[in-house]
């Protein structure tokens, strides 16, 4: 591969069963395990199965009472804090090898690596280096994993997802002509990174069923379609990829949000789900406020028990960029009164965007300053003591309403038990 680039795309199989797996000093290879909070319901999503359960034919993301009767399997609960650490350890592994700025973090289990001039200096072919890095993973931590290698980094994801899962040693390559020989005419297209479903059906409508089809079709109407995101869809049907990781390290958005939502644990009535909302937005000004950020739009939205009504989201535009939860509790709860009757409801949640930094707002003549830096000085002398002393540290009255959901929420990393009490 010399003269060329080389990336690799390392991912961990089944990481949070694996973790489980490692913990138990069991091998993540051969014990049938599943990740799931078993005390919510038969219900409940699996975050996570073990290969051995996926050999059974088990899917992945599957719900508890989907899993056959007749399989005997341990269920570990969640311990997300537990899978930040293994996936520090992970990291520290590549560190010994890699300059941070040819690591990129796609996910808590995946990473690209531009390996290209490694290679050399470390002389060594590129699927041993990746066996190497596998093999010491296992050592260290018992976490299998598998990995793609590709010119590009296109072709190296892809190689991950669909080539590495069928060798023996879990390791795929693909440069652009292995890819036109090998993944040309493979179907679905929904398996090659960036085209889902939706993507894929307007395709269908063209007749376009596989990645040469979208190759030879009329480039005009692929624009038509779908706009500049053509130019993308061509490049990679051709196995073409010009993004470098020097492009993703230098990236910047150019909008910036953050949202949360909650899907509740059972049907919520108008005025419970106030009180969930009520402590949401809450936690997202002492967000904003750790983070030296105010908002100008905060967007509220709100699924149905009942299926047939539609999802509704309504925005309030500040006139006043702001962090306050004088503010923000007062319009996002008048939003939610404006879109709930007496409906009951399973999922809502808020969305703030065009965020900046608190020093760009503009000075007016109509805000009352000395009340204004009162609420900010509180904030952020409770921000300070949750940070140090954990989110439950300070709550409020309504934290402990019966259908309050805080409490609970500030003990899990990514809306799942962190693995703490």
């Amino acid at each position: 591969m010399e003269g060329i680039r080389c990336y690799f795309v390392i991912d961990m199989k089944s990481f949070f069963a694996s973790v489980e797996c490692a913990l138990r000093g069991l091998d993540a290879k051969s014990t049938k395990l599943v990740v799931a909070d078993s005390t919510r319901s038969l219900k409940t999503i699996c975050l996570a199965v073990s290969p051995a359960m996926k050999a059974l034919g088990v899917k992945n993301r599957c719900r508890l009472f989907e899993i056959p009767q007749n399989i005997e399997y341990i269920i570990a609960p969640p311990q997300m804090k537990k899978y930040i650490e293994y996936a520090s350890l992970i990291y520290k592994i590549y560190l010994n090898y890699f300059d941070p700025k040819d690591i990129h973090v796609y996910s808590i289990d995946e990473c690209f690596i531009d390996v290209t001039s490694y290679l050399k200096l470390y002389n060594i072919t590129a699927r041993d280096f990746a066996k190497k890095l596998m093999n010491e993973i296992w050592e260290k931590l018992k976490i299998p994993s598998s990995c793609g290698i590709g010119t590009n980094l296109y072709l190296a994801k892809i190689a991950l997802d669909i080539t590495a899962k069928h060798s023996k040693d879990a390791i795929g390559f693909l440069s652009e002509q292995k890819f036109k020989k090998e993944l040309w005419h493979h179907k679905p297209l929904t398996d090659f990174w960036g085209i889902s479903t939706g993507i894929s059906e307007r395709l269908k409508k063209h007749g376009i069923e596989d990645m040469w089809s979208i190759a030879h079709f009329d480039e005009d109407v692929l624009f038509d379609e779908f706009g500049i995101n053509a130019e993308l869809l061509i490049d990679h049907s051709k196995g073409v990829e010009t993004c470098l990781m020097e492009d993703i390290k230098s990236y910047k958005a150019k909008s910036n949000s953050f949202s949360s939502s909650q899907i509740l644990p059972c049907a919520y009535t108008k005025s419970e789900a106030k009180i969930v909302l009520n402590e949401m937005l809450m936690e997202g000004c002492y967000r904003l406020v750790s983070q030296n950020k105010i908002a100008k739009i905060l967007h509220i939205f709100v699924s149905f028990e009942d299926k047939t009504l539609p999802p509704i989201k309504k925005m309030k535009r500040f006139d006043v960029p702001t962090n306050l939860p004088s503010v923000i509790e007062k319009e996002g709860i008048k939003l939610f009164d404006e879109i709930c009757e007496d409906k009951n409801i399973r999922r809502l949640g808020y969305d703030f965007s065009e965020i900046l930094d608190c020093h760009n707002v503009q000075a007016n003549f109509f805000t009352d300053y000395q009340k204004e830096d009162k609420e900010k000085n509180l904030l952020k002398t409770i921000v300070a003591l949750k940070n140090k002393f954990g989110k439950n540290a300070i709550l409020r009255g309504i934290d402990f309403e019966e259908k309050a959901t805080q409490r609970e929420r500030n003990k899990q990393i990514g809306g799942h038990k962190s693995g703490e009490n």
